[in-house]
């Protein structure tokens, strides 16, 4: 990627719904070599799709909570199993897998505090070989942004 591609992910991020002649405008491309830059950085999975961003608390999902899952048992079978149930509750926000004191992360949004207690009641509790979990509530979210392009490191010459 160059300084064109990063460009074109930059603007695409702010605007999704920009026109390409708009697009092609603001990087300084003509058309054709615009358009066909996006089709490559679709093609190659840096454009993994276009999105509307959705407003959380008018969606009735304004509460936040961080949840920290220990397991009891990592093998390849039960992290699949837990990864494979997580993808399937809808109030899962995201998923991380961590290095350190527990095994996940996870981001969970709901109504209010009643609803959450419901879906660690219901849900969360239930995932596969769960041991423990911890629950962080959000009192205020300071920051929740798009990934910034940002032009690679050189690479050191060998």
């Amino acid at each position: 990627m160059d300084r064109i591609d990063l460009r074109i992910l930059a603007e695409l991020q702010a605007d999704a719904r920009l026109s390409v002649v708009e697009l092609s405008r603001r990087v300084g491309l003509t058309k054709t070599p615009c358009a066909e830059r996006i089709r490559r950085l679709e093609k190659t999975g840096v454009i993994r799709g276009y999105h509307a961003e959705l407003d959380p608390e008018a969606m009735g999902s304004g509460h936040i909570v961080i949840v920290q899952v220990l397991l009891t048992s990592t093998t390849a079978h039960d992290l699949r199993r837990f990864n494979e149930a997580v993808m399937r509750i809808p109030e899962i926000q995201s998923c991380h897998m961590i290095a350190g004191d527990f095994d996940y992360l996870l981001k969970v949004r709901t109504r209010d505090i009643h609803e959450y207690r419901q879906v660690m009641g219901e849900k969360i509790s239930e995932l596969p070989c769960v041991k423990q979990t911890h629950t962080y509530v959000v009192m205020e979210n300071v920051k929740d942004g798009a990934l910034v392009p940002v032009p690679a490191a050189p690479r050191p010459a060998v």
